[in-house]
């Protein structure tokens, strides 16, 4: 018998990381706003989007259950919600590569690996976590 987590999605576990990888997305995308202009922001907030999106389709299966009596169902809402990250992030590449004329594919990258180490490296720092 499983036990679903009632808890509203910001209040639970893994959202910490999804506000610090939106923030330096953000971040990424202003300094190249500052720096290069609106095209490479834009890019590199696609970027970033598409780094962070995934990961909150993620944290949405993945903490959907909790308790040892959901064992397998924790397992399985992992393992789907793995999948289904690898799955949407590459959708999303394909759909801003084909979809949108002007991008700065450098900035694009930077944007998606910065949020990337940023979800990566979020629990050193977040103290709660």
């Amino acid at each position: 018998m499983a036990i679903r987590n009632k808890a509203p999605f910001h209040q639970q576990p893994g959202f910490p990381v999804l506000f610090v990888q939106a923030l330096v997305g953000l971040l990424v995308a202003l300094l190249f706003f500052l720096g290069k202009g609106m095209t490479a922001s834009y890019s590199a907030l696609l970027g970033g989007l598409i780094a962070l999106l995934p990961n909150a389709f993620f944290a949405y299966k993945a903490f959907r259950y909790f308790g040892a009596r959901s064992a397998r169902e924790i397992v399985q809402a992992i393992w789907s919600g793995a999948m289904g990250k690898w799955i949407l992030t590459a959708v999303l590449f394909a759909l801003v590569f084909v979809g949108i004329r002007q991008l700065d594919i450098a900035a694009l990258f930077v944007g998606y690996l910065l949020a990337v180490a940023a979800a990566a490296s979020a629990p050193l720092l977040i103290k709660n976590f």
